[in-house]
């Protein structure tokens, strides 16, 4: 056997202010060895399945891996010289296999769907017979195309993304299957008709994804996976849909499909988005007693497309006078740089923040002392680091802010500590993340917070300005199945 790996890899939030083009991705990864270099969090499956292929005797070959971090439409060039390159490859070394890591919502000029668009390229070369294996991220878009070319899909479960490896042993158990004739798999999927985010530590989703765990490899159902889609990204079928594979029968997969995906229907009032704005989150934090209270600034969230510069947080925080306060993390690159050159100690005035858009808010103007400046750091994401860039500690008179110069979402509090900060001093601890966050500092935290703060990624699912996606999807229609 001869199995092919690659991997392309973008969120696209198609309401963002940020282009995606080849600097996006240089900065985040473009290689065409991903397996002969360090993993990060898109390639670790690449890594496990080369190990997984070696060691049945196969025949591994590399192709691109590219990844960008989530931000608006992708460059047209860019999308169709990654495509192009995998597709190459493909054509010259015909494989039996191929196996993608990608993330299943990145949208470029022209193409609203670029993972199907790829796939669809990719069976037309190798024909009925190769098998097409795709690990995704559940906030995709789980289009026709991307079904239609696959054989197999494995979502992750987890949000956060704790089971990145794990869903890779998944998808190379259920290839092998495949590929040795054991199985037929058959795919279908139902439209939940719902567009929200589902945090899967909250007790409605852990029984569910719990449940779908259990019910794989009993009577004949193959794999289930949960496409939660990604509201911020306007497709025709942006929204929650079921996934279910089943050995050879496809009326056993519709079906329980459409079970699963009513259960995520019937528990939907459970599911409801229902996060305290600023002013709300802020009292909480005051008012407690136990410390510290972690809160989550969803909406300037660079993981889903955000600037990461927004200052509806801050300007509260300071008008309020909080102290013990640490907050990140804020993507400037040239606040960066002056405090590279002004060294540890220096003390400044700075504006921060509110850049990029006005979905940003305004410039703050504060004076700072740069407590730490850390080069080439990384952040623990599960089994394998994040990269960060640069990052600076500044320090404005007890509320504390980590700045970087490579837009990225706040993970974990080795952001913090490797910059000297030490949170158990702090009162209260805002990150700008939606939920990846939630692994790493729930274990610290006195209490976590969601915010419904303004911003590129709004919690009010019903109000999203969609030209694509027909409004018939419930928050916003109380009953689209009517």
């Amino acid at each position: 056997m001869k199995l092919l790996l690659a991997g392309l890899f973008n969120e696209t939030n198609t309401f963002s202010p940020i282009p995606v083009g080849r600097k996006a991705f240089a900065d985040k990864l473009i290689t065409r060895t991903p397996t002969a270099e360090p993993p990060v969090p898109c390639t670790m499956p690449l890594h496990i399945w080369r190990a997984s292929g070696e060691a049945k005797g196969w025949d591994v070959v590399d192709s691109l891996a590219a990844w960008a971090q989530p931000a608006g439409m992708v460059g047209r060039a860019i999308y169709e010289e990654f495509r192009d390159i995998i597709l190459e490859d493909i054509a010259r070394e015909q494989p039996d296999i191929v196996m993608l890591s990608m993330h299943g919502a990145m949208v470029a000029e022209g193409y609203d769907d670029c993972e199907g668009d790829l796939m669809a390229r990719a069976r037309a070369i190798l024909g009925p017979n190769a098998i097409i294996s795709l690990e995704i991220d559940p906030h995709c878009h789980l289009t026709p195309k991307i079904l239609e070319a696959a054989t197999l899909i494995v979502c992750f479960k987890e949000y956060p993304h704790t089971d990145v490896p794990d869903r890779a042993h998944d998808l190379f158990a259920l290839t092998v299957d495949a590929a040795e004739g054991h199985t037929r798999p058959v795919m279908r999927d139902f439209d939940c008709r719902m567009v929200s985010m589902y945090p899967t530590q909250s007790p409605v989703m852990r029984s569910f994804v719990d449940d779908m765990m259990a019910a794989e490899g009993q009577g004949g159902v193959l794999s289930l996976s949960l496409a939660h889609g990604f509201p911020y990204g306007d497709t025709l079928v942006t929204g929650t849909r079921m996934l279910a594979i089943t050995d050879g029968d496809a009326e056993l997969a519709a079906r329980v499909a459409e079970d699963y995906g009513m259960r995520m229907w019937d528990n939907r009032d459970a599911l409801c988005i229902n996060w305290p704005d600023i002013d709300g989150a802020l009292d909480r934090a005051e008012g407690a007693t136990t410390f510290p209270v972690v809160l989550a600034d969803t909406a300037d969230n660079a993981g889903g497309g955000a600037p990461s510069d927004s200052t509806f947080v801050l300007q509260e925080v300071l008008r309020r006078g909080m102290k013990d306060v640490a907050m990140a993390v804020y993507w400037d690159p040239v606040l960066v740089d002056m405090c590279r050159d002004a060294g540890v100690g220096a003390r400044m005035r700075v504006r921060l923040g509110g850049k990029r858009s006005q979905a940003s808010g305004d410039a703050v103007d504060l004076d700072v002392t740069v407590r730490s400046i850390r080069e080439d750091m990384v952040q623990d994401f599960g089994v394998v680091p994040s990269p960060f860039g640069t990052g600076v500690w500044l320090d404005a008179s007890g509320v504390h802010l980590v700045v970087n110069n490579s837009r990225t979402q706040c993970l974990h509090p080795s952001l913090f500590t490797d910059l000297g900060l030490d949170l158990t001093q702090m009162k209260t601890v805002v990150v700008k993340s939606s939920n990846h966050f939630y692994a790493g500092f729930a274990p610290i935290a006195a209490e976590v917070i969601h915010m419904a703060s303004p911003g590129t990624l709004t919690a009010d699912f019903a109000s999203i300005p969609y030209t694509k996606r027909d409004p018939d999807y419930w928050p916003r229609v109380e009953n689209p199945f009517a």
